[in-house]
């Protein structure tokens, strides 16, 4: 029987390496920078506000989180922000572009495991630079056939991506962590979406699981991800 699925595709940040736990660290930094101004509840609610409205502006990845941060204080503050947290702020966000990168655990098996059989991609969002740097660093990028970098992660992107790449949605897979981003659009495309929880998600990437999918799956881990592509890909029954 032909197989249905050639083509596997892998989100990057949170998915083969961490990323969101160095936000999460850099806010508690942010917090204490202003906390005579606001409490912490109070401006992780503003700073989401922020980067809600900004990502038309700036889109996905640190530079933009940065520059909500900035408007954030000048905001709490009534623009009276003092210098010395502009200049922080800044730092901790140049801080976290040198950060090296962590590959998750089973991230690189998986990836070389599903390699051996099927057209390997990587798509992910944000800052084009800054995604290049995480993927140079990771060693993986000899084991992708194609490295796709977009400015947002809709139906129409995957389509498209998954035709230039491959043989169609329907005949194609998307790992990752994101619900909103990596599993509904996909499986909405006519592809598999699989589902890898991170348990560190940014409240924007939240979506509802779509249970009732045949073509949704969750995994553990990146590690159960070779045996979830067995059962699916009829060669292998």
């Amino acid at each position: 029987m032909k197989s249905p699925l050639t083509t596997i595709a892998f989100d990057a940040d949170d998915t083969l390496w961490h990323n969101e736990r160095f936000f999460r660290l850099t806010q508690d930094r942010f917090a204490g920078l202003l906390c005579d101004y606001a409490d912490a509840d109070d401006l992780a609610n503003r700073l989401l506000a922020a980067e809600k409205r900004n990502i038309g502006h700036y889109g996905y990845g640190i530079k933009g989180f940065t520059l909500s941060m900035i408007e954030t204080a000048i905001e709490v503050t009534e623009d009276r922000v003092p210098a010395r947290v502009i200049r922080e702020l800044i730092e901790a966000g140049q801080e976290m572009l040198r950060h090296p990168i962590e590959l998750l655990p089973h991230a690189q098996r998986a990836v070389e495991t599903v390699a051996q059989d099927y057209r390997v991609l990587l798509i992910t969002k944000g800052d084009l630079l800054d995604q290049e740097r995480k993927l140079a660093q990771s060693g993986l990028g000899d084991l992708f056939d194609g490295v796709e970098i977009v400015s947002e992660k809709t139906t129409d992107i995957y389509i498209d991506i998954f035709t230039r790449h491959g043989e169609g949605p329907d005949r194609a897979m998307m790992v990752g962590n994101s619900m909103r981003s990596d599993v509904v659009p996909v499986v909405q495309a006519g592809g598999w979406g699989i589902y890898v929880p991170h348990g560190m998600v940014w409240e924007i990437e939240h979506a509802e699981e779509p249970r009732s999918a045949l073509r949704y799956h969750k995994v553990s881990t990146l590690a159960d991800l070779p045996q979830l592509v067995a059962q699916i890909d009829p060669r292998n029954t």
